[in-house]
C-alpha cells in the first residue's frame, strides 16, 4: 500500500505543484497590474467571497461527505445503484448551486456590505467590489461541480486530472490581466470576468475524462420509484445530512480568514491585498503537501473503515503525520527566514512597492508560524470524515473559531494586518492539537514508535537550514537593488541551498526512506 500511496501522493503533489507555480505567476502578474491598490482590494474581496463558499460546498464539506459515501456504495451496492447515487447527487447539487448563485448575484450589495463593511466608507471601492462580485459569484456554480467531478475521480483512484484542473484558473486570470484590463474601465471587473471564464473552462475540461472513464454523471433529481432511484435518494440525502455539520468543520480556516478580511476592510488601503499575497505563499506548501496528502488519504481511510481494518486506519494517519512533520516544519522555517526575499523577488515591481513588500512580508511570517497547524488539520480531518463523523470537527472548529475571533480583537489594534494573520495561525494550531487529542483519546489513532527521534532530527536539520539561510540571504535593501534576473537567481540559489542543507541534515542524523514506509 505504501508504494501506491507514494505514487498517488506524488501525482497529486506534482500536479498541484504545477498549479501552485502557475498561481505564483498569476499573482506576480496581478502584483504588477493592480498591486495593492483600491481596485486590487475590490477584486480580492470579490474573489474571496465565492472562494469561501467554494471551499465549503465544493472541495470542503461536500467532498468530505460525498467521497466516503461513494466509497461505501461502490463496496456494498450494485453498480447501477452507485451510478444512480452519483447522478442524483449531480442533479440535486446543481439545483442547489443555481439557487445560491442567483441569490449571490441579486444580493451582491448586501453580501459586500456584510463581508466588507469597511468598504462602505469608500463608495468607489464598494461599487467596484459589488460589480466584480456579480462576475465572480457564478464561478461558484461551475467550480463546485468541478469539485464533485474530483470526488468521483478520487474515489476511483484517479488523481491527476482534478489536481491539474486549477491551472486553468490561473491561466484565465493571467489572460484577463493582460487582455481585459487594458479595455475594461474597471480592473476589478476585468479580473472577475477572467474568474468566470475559468469556471466554465474547468468544468468543460472534466467532461472528456469523465466520459473516458465511464463515470460521467447524468444529472437527475431521483424522483422515480425504481430501486436505483431509491438508492440515489438515500445516498444524496445522507451526503446532505453529513454536509450540515461538515460545512462548519471543513471551513474553520476559511471562516477565520473571512472574519479577518472583514476586519481588514477597516484598516488602511492595501491591508486586504497584503494579506492576500502573503496567504498565497502559505497556500503553496499547504496545497502541494497538505491537500495532496488529504486527497489520497480520504478514500483510502474510507476503504479501511468500510473493511473495519482499524490498525491500517491508524497506521495511515501516522504515516500522514510523519510526512507533515518532515515537510511542514522546514517549510515554515524557510518561509520565515526568506519572507522578504520571496515577496521582493515575486511581487515588488511596478504597482507593488517596496512598502507593500515589507507589509506583506510581516503577515507572511505570522501566517508561516501556523503552517504546521494548517497542514495537520488537512491530514487529521480525514480521520473523522472517513468514518462519516462530521460532528466532532465542528465541536473542535467552534473552539478554534472562538480563539481566532478573540485573538483578532486583541491583536488587530496593536499589530494591524499582522495581527489578522497571526490569529488564524494560532487558531489552526489549536484546531490541530484538539483533533489529534480526540483521535488518540478515542483509540482511533495510536502513534507508532520512533516519533521522538523523527522530531529531533527534523528540529536539528531545520535549525541548521535556518542558520545557513540567515547568513547567506542578505538584507531587503540588497534584494530590492538587484535586477529581476539577479533576484530570481539568488532566490533559486538559496532555496536550493536550504533544501540541500535540510535533507543532508536529516540523512546525516540517521533518517532513512524506509523509516517512512507504511
Amino acid at each position: 500500500m505504501s508504494k501506491n500511496l507514494f505514487k498517488s501522493a506524488g501525482t497529486v503533489s506534482s500536479m498541484t505543484l504545477l498549479s501552485r507555480v502557475s498561481g505564483l505567476v498569476r499573482d506576480i502578474v496581478l502584483a504588477q497590474s493592480v498591486g495593492a491598490t483600491l481596485l486590487a482590494d475590490a477584486f480580492f474581496m470579490a474573489f474571496r467571497i465565492p472562494n469561501f463558499f467554494r471551499r465549503i460546498f465544493g472541495e470542503g464539506a461536500f467532498s468530505v461527505a460525498f467521497v466516503p459515501v461513494l466509497v461505501e456504495f461502490r463496496a456494498n451496492r450494485s453498480d447501477p445503484e452507485a451510478r444512480a447515487f452519483v447522478d442524483t447527487m449531480a442533479g440535486r447539487l446543481g439545483l442547489a448551486l443555481l439557487v445560491l448563485t442567483a441569490i449571490g448575484i441579486v444580493f451582491a450589495p448586501v453580501i459586500t456590505g456584510i463581508v466588507a463593511p469597511g468598504f462602505r466608507d469608500d463608495p468607489v471601492k464598494f461599487a467596484a467590489t459589488v460589480d466584480a462580485l456579480r462576475f465572480t459569484f457564478p464561478y461558484l456554480f461551475f467550480i463546485s461541480l468541478v469539485a464533485m467531478a474530483a470526488g468521483v475521480f478520487n474515489s476511483y483512484g484517479r488523481f491527476a486530472v482534478p489536481a491539474v484542473t486549477p491551472v486553468w484558473l490561473n491561466l484565465c486570470i493571467i489572460f484577463a490581466a493582460l487582455a481585459f484590463i487594458p479595455v475594461f474601465p474597471n480592473a476589478a471587473v476585468a479580473l472577475a470576468a477572467g474568474v468566470l471564464l475559468a469556471g466554465i473552462i474547468q468544468l468543460v475540461f472534466q467532461v472528456p475524462f469523465l466520459r473516458r472513464d465511464a463515470v460521467l454523471p447524468r444529472p437527475r433529481l431521483g424522483l422515480g420509484a425504481t430501486t436505483e432511484a431509491s438508492a440515489g435518494r438515500e445516498g444524496s440525502s445522507r451526503v446532505f445530512r453529513l454536509m450540515a455539520p461538515a460545512v462548519f468543520g471543513t471551513s474553520v480556516a476559511q471562516i477565520n480568514l473571512l472574519v479577518n478580511t472583514v476586519l481588514a476592510s477597516f484598516l488602511v488601503t492595501g491591508s486586504v491585498s497584503w494579506l492576500y499575497y502573503s496567504d498565497r505563499l502559505i497556500e503553496f506548501p499547504v496545497g502541494v503537501f497538505g491537500i495532496a496528502l488529504a486527497t489520497v488519504m480520504l478514500p483510502k481511510l474510507s476503504e479501511h473503515h468500510v473493511a473495519e481494518s482499524m490498525q491500517r486506519f491508524s497506521e495511515l494517519l501516522d504515516w500522514g503525520l510523519r510526512f507533515t512533520a518532515l515537510i511542514a516544519v522546514p517549510a515554515m522555517v524557510g518561509l520565515i527566514v526568506l519572507a522578504k526575499p520571496l515577496l521582493i523577488t515575486m511581487f515588488q515591481y511596478r504597482a507593488f512597492t517596496a512598502h507593500d513588500a515589507e507589509m506583506a512580508s510581516r503577515s507572511l511570517v505570522a501566517f508561516a508560524l501556523g503552517l504546521i497547524g494548517f497542514v495537520m488539520v488537512k491530514v487529521l480531518a480525514p480521520g473523522f470524515y472517513a468514518r462519516q463523523d462530521t460532528r466532532t470537527p465542528v465541536r473542535v472548529g467552534i473552539i478554534a473559531m472562538i480563539v481566532n475571533i478573540t485573538l483578532c480583537g486583541v491583536l488587530v489594534w496593536p499589530l494591524g494586518h499582522v495581527g489578522l494573520a497571526l490569529a488564524p495561525s494560532i487558531a489552526a494550531i489549536v484546531n490541530a492539537m484538539l483533533l489529534l487529542r480526540t483521535l488518540r483519546r478515542t483509540g482511533v489513532y495510536r502513534p507508532t514508535p520512533g516519533w521522538s527521534a523523527l522530531l529531533l532530527r527534523v528540529a536539528l536539520a531545520s535549525t541548521a537550514m535556518a542558520a545557513v539561510l540567515w547568513w547567506g540571504a542578505g538584507d531587503a535593501a540588497q534584494w530590492s537593488a538587484d535586477s529581476v534576473m539577479v533576484r530570481i537567481g539568488r532566490l533559486i540559489l538559496w532555496v536550493s541551498v536550504g533544501v540541500t542543507v535540510y535533507f543532508l541534515g536529516i540523512l546525516s542524523l540517521g533518517l532513512r526512506p524506509w523509516h517512512l514506509r507504511l
